[in-house]
This record gives C-alpha cells, sequence and structure tokens, in this order.
C-alpha cells in the first residue's frame, strides 16, 4: 500500500530511486525533483516524481 501512496516523504522517494536520503534530499531541496514542504518536512506528489523519471529518461539531466 505504500508505494500507492499519492504524497511521498524523503525516505520513499529515495527508496523508490534506489538512492541515499542524503542526494534525495539534496535533489528536492534544489529544484531538481519537484517537492513541496508541509512543515520542515519535504513531500513529493508521485505524478511528479514519474514525470521527473519520464524526462531522465529522454536525456534530462540531474
Amino acid at each position: 500500500m505504500d508505494q500507492e501512496r499519492e504524497i511521498m516523504t524523503i525516505a520513499q522517494v529515495a527508496d523508490y530511486l534506489q538512492i541515499s536520503e542524503v542526494t534525495t534530499y539534496k535533489l528536492v531541496q534544489e529544484g531538481r525533483i519537484p517537492g513541496f514542504k508541509i512543515g520542515r518536512h519535504w513531500r513529493v506528489r508521485r505524478d511528479d516524481l514519474r514525470e521527473y523519471i519520464a524526462g531522465l529518461q529522454h536525456g534530462e539531466n540531474l
């Protein structure tokens, strides 16, 4: 069920992309992966993450 959540935490995004949480946090903070903050915590919409991955598949850089 966790894999189907619309809103993902940094840890969930890192697990999904199979990269470290530190790298994921940096990518989100820099705006490379679209995200938003709720209080002090970053969140990423699953659809935005899929669009980001699609962009990478079409030759866009991180």
